[in-house]
């Protein structure tokens, strides 16, 4: 597995329940500036990962579940996430400032 993919894991194994973060937020905490797609195709890529990786939780830049259809029809992205509580309204979170994880700040990086 490639490393940077395992940096990427870590770190979205610490988002919390019930809250969710971005790509971008992502890949600013592992100082890759635009580095949002390659979180998004690690993300892509997670599925079966062992510690589980909960993909579910990295959404877009405006909350939006832009990788939705990489998730299994048993378990849609969406279903995960109303699980945790969270409102999900035409594929986007609400009040997604307020559920809004910042690898950054939270974890002090």
């Amino acid at each position: 597995m490639n490393q940077i993919y395992n940096a990427i894991y870590d770190i979205v194994r610490l988002i919390p329940y019930g809250r969710v973060t971005s790509y971008g937020a992502i890949a600013k905490s592992l100082g890759v500036g635009g580095g949002a797609r390659f979180v998004g195709w690690a993300m892509n890529a997670a599925h079966g990962v062992h510690p589980a990786v909960p993909a579910h939780r990295v959404v877009n830049r405006n909350g939006m579940l832009t990788g939705k259809h990489h998730f299994p029809a048993v378990a849609p992205m969406q279903k995960l996430l109303e699980e945790e509580g969270i409102v999900v309204i035409d594929d986007k979170i609400v009040d997604f400032e307020h559920l809004f994880w910042n690898p950054l700040t939270e974890l002090e990086l």
